[in-house]
């Protein structure tokens, strides 16, 4: 006797006594999701996945004919919940289909777990050492990665100041981890792509303190490193033979006696002083020390990503990430990965002008836009530039609204999404 509940695709609309265009209908231990062959079956499926999560339904199986290996990832993505992860049996398939969705699964879902641990179990290190180990994980076992954590004072030493003075005020050190994915073998192999996220673990605002309403959430602040480990574990597992290298820069936005304060200025490696002029904008000055780092290694493209503005939210909501990025070819792949991935992705304006839009009287650069009107997405992007040699080639940038869901909606779980995690992995392939 088995205790899983059956799910099946079904292209006939369902018996009217199930209501009007109904999505589901059942028979005992058995659901069949009434499906047309239009774009929007994705989707479809996905929402059927959350109306079964939410009838408390804990252990699935899919069966028919109907189920593609799109669909049955849409449904695994749907049925996810923060509790139980998604316990999908993907049906009788075999061969590269399994191991396509299982893989996929294994990645997806250390995510959606990292996003989701508490501030408290969660801290820098912890996340740096959680990131080298999955990659470890799904490694050939003929192969090694070279690997560092940099950690507390030791920042300093290497010139990481905008790590440092934003995790200062944590009795939890922050820290950068420089991972080297080297399938070649050649240690004088170009580096194909840099990756540099957004490691902060738990945003508080600082000294620009935010509201318990706004974080509450901010566990969710390291999106962006969560999301580039999980990229590249993806792209190693579907046979990615280039040189990557990952930096991520993580630490926790904490108020202290020690903590960076309003009107501080940071003077970074490559030379530019920053005015800090707003304590909780903060991932641009961590991501700054990573940029510059993948520079130093040579990198001859780089994608950045991060949770880093609000604003980037409003513009879009939390159903797609958006990219900023003056490399019209950059943009180009990023969107048609999205498409081919089936992941939502939106272009944001940045042009030249935005560098003028984040200007100080006592520094280079400050960390917020100057004035009244200014779009906060793009000026992020724009002081990020600073620490880019050439931004108008070769860099890119992913503002990831779409990375958590603070409540569950029709297609996703309140938490941790993996949204991104294939766009960006596809890209490496390029």
């Amino acid at each position: 006797m088995t205790d899983f509940f059956f799910v099946s695709l079904s292209s006939d609309t369902a018996h009217p006594s199930w209501g009007k265009n109904a999505l589901l209908s059942f028979s005992e231990a058995h659901a069949q999701i009434h499906i047309d062959e239009s774009a929007a079956a994705f989707s479809v499926v996905q929402s059927a996945a959350r109306k079964l999560d939410g009838m408390g339904i804990e252990k699935v199986k899919l069966q028919g004919e109907l189920w593609t290996t799109e669909l049955r990832w849409a449904f695994s993505q749907g049925f996810y919940n923060a509790k139980n992860g998604a316990q999908v049996h993907f049906g009788d398939i075999e061969g590269n289909e399994a191991e396509v969705l299982t893989s996929r699964k294994l990645i997806m879902e250390w995510v959606r777990k990292t996003i989701n641990l508490g501030p408290q179990a969660l801290s820098p290190e912890v996340l740096c050492d959680k990131a080298v180990a999955l990659i470890k994980h799904v490694l050939p076992e003929s192969m090694h990665i070279e690997h560092d954590i940099i950690s507390g004072d030791s920042l300093l030493e290497h010139g990481f100041q905008g790590i440092y003075q934003v995790g200062k005020g944590s009795s939890r050190p922050p820290c950068m981890l420089q991972l080297d994915y080297n399938p070649t073998g050649d240690v004088h192999a170009p580096v194909a792509y840099a990756l540099v996220g957004k490691g902060i673990t738990f945003d508080s605002g600082g000294y620009s303190l935010k509201p318990s309403s706004g974080m509450a959430a901010m566990k969710s602040d390291m999106g962006g490193a969560a999301t580039l480990t999980g990229a590249l574990a993806l792209a190693i597992v579907n046979g990615l033979n280039k040189r990557v290298k990952l930096y991520l820069c993580c630490a926790e936005n904490l108020i202290s006696g020690n903590a960076l304060k309003l009107g501080d200025v940071i003077t970074y490696k490559n030379g530019v002083t920053v005015e800090v002029l707003n304590s909780d904008a903060e991932g641009r000055l961590v991501l700054a020390d990573g940029l510059i780092a993948a520079q130093e290694d040579k990198a001859l493209a780089i994608i950045d990503a991060a949770t880093l503005t609000g604003s980037a939210k409003m513009a879009v909501g939390r159903d797609y990430n958006t990219v900023l990025s003056m490399d019209e070819q950059l943009v180009t792949l990023a969107s048609n990965c999205a498409a081919q991935e089936n992941e939502k992705l939106w272009r944001l304006p940045f042009e030249e002008f935005h560098l003028q839009q984040i200007s100080s009287p006592f520094a280079d650069i400050a960390n917020i836009h100057s004035g009244e009107g200014m779009a906060g997405a793009s000026t992020a992007a724009a002081f990020l530039a600073k620490f880019v040699q050439q931004p108008k080639t070769g860099w890119i940038h992913f503002d990831l609204s779409g990375s958590y869901q603070v409540s569950a909606n029709g297609l996703w779980a309140a938490g941790g999404k993996g949204h991104g995690v294939r766009t960006i992995s596809r890209m490496l392939f390029a």
